[in-house]
């Protein structure tokens, strides 16, 4: 069998790869036009930064090993320029010399990627400007802030890559300002929680400005400063993350069938509406797991699962790809955050009756150096009790965290079976009831209504309005507001109604949740516990 594979980063690579271990004599070609292949491309913010010293490090393997450990040809320098699916024939341009040839194909994986979207607007060209997508925009990106005494940069764009990019150049002593045209940075987390990423964010020096759209790059040979609807922001770098566009461009008139964004429509087994033309990895669209519906899932990690599947397929084996839960981790300064399946609008818009949940957690036994806290976000379907979605913050391994919640979403579990999971602890690690249990022993609170609550979005909607504040912190923290030591009330308090409407605010939940229990028992009818407490939101000092 004779396969051709259009691209050699993620997917492609692990196409080869794991086809030349099932089917060694399998004729496996990689097509390329970078010099470089199967390398880490979420590793460039870090190598900017100097976190990866080596440039080397970032580069998986060379087309010279990985054809040697493999046994697939890898031909860099070399741009597919057009397909012929009626004559398995594909086009190639040899970028060094401009000529073209045409090579056949039994099989042709199309493993293209994608590139990163440049607005139409003046000054992009600008020296300065830099996106973040090959090791050479990486190589370009520290060599130019090396050599240009750099101090201000101007991120465009608040999505995992944008974030990582300004981290890293605030680390190299930078003042960095994230800009991005959405109300929220971080698409695909709830406001409440983008929120709180946005103040840590400040807190560590990063200023981040939401609804500012850019209009103009300045400059004359350098850029110099960045024109947006609210003003303009002085800038030595610009590096543009506004996101990615399938490299299929070239295939427009194949037969093919495309998305609205030019990704490749799929089948389960990855294949396309041509015969014997498959695609996987950025330029693919893929499907939901949890909707069935066509989604595209640009991540290395989607591109490597589906690249292994599609190796087996081609080997002849029987198998399907189930889709992705849009899975995704990001580190910040100190802050980690993981997502897994829906957040709450998406939750929504696909007809499901939902319960959220937010809550505060240690992350690690209280007394074990190092320990913190994990702040989660469940969503679960109030019919069946199973978990929809899940948004974890923290300093410390929300990857873990969430990988349960992938589990569990997966698996299809409900709350019920997921309440007395037997997880690994000991002081290091965890707590006696791992942190994702507590969460979901919360969540099972509320719906049983045992919990009764207003959720920091419910907060942030001024839905506090007309409570009477009850600080139930150790100590009162919270001016002007009646300071309960929930260890002391033993009956009714004094000079409040039984259906006086209460919001009862401690640090972290713990507290009010403690002393609402005890209020209902002594016949209170209107209170509520404020889901994260002051570690997420901002209550006013005075009562309301």
């Amino acid at each position: 069998m004779n396969v051709l594979i259009l691209g050699g980063v993620a997917a492609g690579t692990k196409v080869a790869a794991k086809l030349k271990r099932l089917c060694f004599d399998s004729d496996v070609t990689i097509l390329t036009k970078d010099a470089d292949i199967s390398y880490a491309g979420c590793g460039l913010p870090y190598y900017v930064g100097d976190i990866i010293e080596d440039r080397e490090k970032i580069i998986v393997n060379t087309p010279e090993k990985f054809a040697a450990l493999t046994g697939a040809k890898v031909l860099t320098g070399k741009e597919a320029v057009h397909l012929d699916a009626k004559e398995k024939q594909v086009t190639v341009k040899d970028l060094s010399e401009g000529t073209e040839s045409k090579l056949s194909y039994d099989a042709c994986v199309i493993a293209t990627g994608a590139s990163p979207l440049v607005p139409p607007m003046k000054g992009t060209d600008l020296n300065g400007v830099f996106m973040m997508r090959t090791p050479s925009h990486a190589d370009a990106l520290k060599m130019y802030i090396k050599t240009n005494h750099v101090k201000k940069a101007v991120i465009a764009g608040g999505g995992f890559i944008g974030l990582e990019i300004a981290e890293n150049l605030r680390n190299e002593g930078i003042a960095v300002t994230v800009i991005d045209m959405a109300p929220q940075i971080m698409p695909g987390f709830d406001k409440e929680l983008s929120i709180y990423v946005q103040k840590h964010l400040e807190n560590v020096g990063i200023s981040v400005l939401t609804s500012t759209k850019m209009e103009e790059i300045i400059g004359d040979a350098h850029v110099n400063s960045v024109k947006t609807n609210h003003g303009l922001l002085e800038a030595d770098v610009v590096v543009l993350s506004l996101g990615i566009r399938p490299n299929t461009a070239f295939l427009q008139d194949t037969g093919l069938e495309f998305a609205n964004n030019g990704a490749i429509v799929v089948d389960h087994a990855m294949r396309t509406a041509l015969t014997d033309v498959y695609a996987a990895g950025d330029c693919a669209e893929v499907s939901n797991l949890q909707t069935g519906e066509q989604t595209w899932s640009p991540m290395g990690s989607s591109a490597n699962m589906e690249g292994r599947l599609l190796a087996e397929v081609l080997a002849g084996e029987k198998k399907e790809f189930r889709g992705v839960l849009k899975t995704a981790v990001v580190q910040m300064s100190g802050l980690n955050a993981g997502r897994t399946g829906m957040n709450e609008r998406a939750a929504k818009e696909a007809g499901y009756e939902i319960e959220t949940v937010v809550t505060v957690n240690e992350d690690k036994a209280h007394y074990y150096p190092g320990a913190d806290h994990f702040i989660t976000k469940l969503i679960v379907d109030q019919k069946t009790h199973k978990l929809l979605g899940m948004q974890v913050l923290g300093s410390g391994a929300v990857d873990k965290m969430v990988d349960i919640g992938v589990t569990a979403i997966t698996l299809g579990a409900t709350l019920e079976q997921l309440e007395d999971m037997d997880l690994a602890y000991a002081p290091p690690f965890s707590t006696a009831i791992h942190p994702f249990v507590a969460a979901v022993n919360i969540m099972r609170n509320k719906l049983d209504g045992r919990l009764d609550t207003m959720t920091p979005a419910e907060y942030l909607e001024n839905k506090g309005a007309g409570y009477r504040i009850i600080d139930v912190s150790p100590q009162p923290v919270l001016s002007n507001a009646l300071y309960v030591d929930v260890a002391k009330v033993n009956g009714p308090l004094e000079d409040i109604a039984m259906d006086e409407p209460l919001l009862l605010i401690c640090v972290k939940g713990k507290r009010s949740y403690l002393l609402q229990q005890r209020l209902k028992h002594f016949g209170y009818t209107h209170t509520k516990v404020l889901e994260g407490a002051m570690w997420i939101n901002e209550p006013p000092t005075e009562g309301i």
